[in-house]
């Protein structure tokens, strides 16, 4: 018996040639199984999307959008459907929705970009030694701090 992947990669291909129809029974099948196996949610709702059937794509949209509601390809796709569907606030809304799901996974991007002390210290990184700075014990005068020769105007 195929594992899932393999089902999903053989509805892709299905999806990927035009065959809507034969793609849709197979991203259904695949979610009887496993139903929060997110990318078969996601390809249903294009699959539909890409038949016409809006309504069945927004539907499908809103399945994956609640297997991951912060996910920025949903918003995107659904924001498309409602386009589509000729509900432009909704479409605007979840574009504005796809925009705030970048901005989240460009600041969770940022924060695992640190990375991580190694639990050994002869592990890590050698770390360049300072010298002392020595500074002059009188600093040259400021020219730009004095008075011009013969002006009467107070320092400041």
């Amino acid at each position: 018996m195929s594992t899932l992947q393999d089902r999903y990669d053989d509805a892709m291909f299905d999806f990927s040639t035009g065959n809507y129809d034969s793609a849709i029974v197979k991203f259904e099948s695949i979610l009887a199984e496993d139903p929060s196996y997110f990318e078969a949610q996601l390809a249903l709702g294009m699959a539909y999307y890409r038949k016409g059937d809006y309504p069945a794509a927004i539907a499908e949209g809103h399945l994956a959008e609640h297997l991951k509601p912060h996910e920025q390809l949903v918003h995107t796709n659904l924001s498309l459907f409602y386009m589509k569907a000729g509900n432009k606030v909704t479409a605007e809304h979840h574009g504005l929705q796809a925009r705030i799901s970048s901005w989240r996974e460009d600041a969770q991007h940022a924060k695992s970009a640190e990375p991580a002390a190694p639990a050994d210290p002869e592990l890590q990184m050698a770390k360049p030694k300072l010298e002392p700075v020595k500074l002059p014990s009188k600093f040259p005068d400021m020219p730009w701090k004095k008075k011009p020769p013969g002006s009467n105007a107070p320092k400041p």
